[in-house]
């Protein structure tokens, strides 16, 4: 059976993205308010859990949360397999194992090749890991396998058409990348319709991005609806769209898991006025100088001079696009303060910008921000 006929009925639309899970302090997360979330995810209809091997304590936290006190089969588990992270086929096939061991999930619903990009795949393909994740299908080890991807939309249509068993792709798309030349979330989507792969959707809101946008596109929002939150424009957009499996909410509190579900529980699709109200959010976002940065720190662990690179950029951006010169400043301080190198520090080793899925040229941002703040 195809797998988008599958999930058709019994698959809710909106899925809980484990990558920025509540915490107690930086290195650890608070898995009583995991626990909360969870609990209100389950009670609301919702199925569908996404971590990743490199998600630092997801893996574990979802066990203690979810994988010891629910029936197996009463939720789906997705995690993935990162080739950046291995030097070795034996060291990117032992992290499979490595999951199991950590979620104690026995088998997992959904199985990823991680973060496919220009780093990324030659090793994916070295390393033999398609006949992999198949040779795990096959002894029940997983119950589909897909992967999620950050690279040309060359690169998307020749994948598909040399792995045509591939399951389902998982793509970032959201109403502010949809035309954006570097995402090309439009051109990505339109390929996987055309091979007939469901689809799960990642940064629907851009990395918190559009839960608070330029004041402009507020507006727009608030002046056609000021009866729901921001991010709710954003997640119904990308779940209105045909032939999405489920719409991922990375979630940080129990605040936003129920914002979330008060629109998701008894889902409805964009109506065309509310479609014509995003079409002119597109197009502020199109004339609007920002770094598309999405906070997913895949650059810092890296990074020989220590720089927080996503809480510069957050901080360069309170300047670009809220026009707060001031507030961008008490930021990038307050950054430093945390232990931060900074901009001016950076480099060039350029580490950061192969580990960028938003092929973001964060050497030359790193030095117009030092510039900018005088150092």
């Amino acid at each position: 059976m195809h797998m988008e006929k599958e999930f058709a009925e019994n698959m809710p639309k909106l899925g809980f993205g484990l990558m920025r899970l509540p915490r107690i302090d930086e290195n650890t997360i608070d898995v009583e308010q995991t626990k909360v979330m969870v609990d209100r995810f389950l009670a609301a209809g919702m199925k569908y859990f996404d971590t990743a091997y490199v998600y630092p304590g997801s893996e574990d936290a979802i066990r203690e949360a979810l994988v010891k006190r629910y029936p197996r089969e009463s939720y789906y588990l997705a995690t993935k397999l990162n080739s950046r992270v291995a030097n070795t086929a034996e060291e990117a096939k032992a992290q499979f194992e490595e999951s199991l061991r950590r979620t104690e999930a026995q088998y997992f619903d959904f199985y990823l090749l991680h973060a496919i990009g220009e780093s990324t795949l030659p090793k994916y393909d070295e390393f033999k890991i398609w006949d992999f994740v198949k040779q795990l299908k096959a002894e029940g080890k997983i119950k589909h396998y897909g992967f999620s991807f950050h690279h040309t939309p060359e690169v998307l249509e020749r994948l598909l058409t040399e792995h045509p068993d591939v399951e389902f792709v998982q793509l970032q798309i959201n109403y502010a990348d949809w035309e954006d030349p570097k995402v090309n979330s439009g051109i990505l989507y339109d390929i996987c319709r055309r091979h007939n792969k469901p689809i799960v959707v990642m940064e629907p809101v851009k990395g918190g991005t559009l839960a608070n946008p330029p004041a402009t596109v507020r507006k727009i929002l608030n002046e056609a609806n000021p009866d729901v939150s921001l991010a709710s424009w954003a997640i119904r957009y990308v779940a209105s769209k045909e032939g999405i499996l489920v719409v991922l909410s990375g979630m940080s509190n129990v605040e936003q898991m129920e914002d979330n579900l008060s629109f998701m529980k008894e889902f409805k699709p964009l109506s065309e006025e509310e479609a014509k109200t995003i079409e002119r959010c597109q197009k502020v976002f199109r004339s609007t100088d920002q770094i598309p940065c999405t906070a997913c720190h895949y650059c810092t662990p890296g990074c020989p001079m220590q720089i927080n690179i996503p809480e510069i950029f957050a901080a360069m951006n309170q300047n670009l696009v809220f026009g707060e010169p001031e507030k961008a400043k008490e930021m990038y301080a307050e950054v430093l303060g945390a232990g931060s190198g900074r901009a001016s520090d950076c480099i060039g080793c350029l580490q950061c910008e192969g580990a960028c899925p938003q092929k973001i040229e964060i050497t030359s941002w790193l030095g117009k921000i030092a510039e900018y703040m005088g150092e």
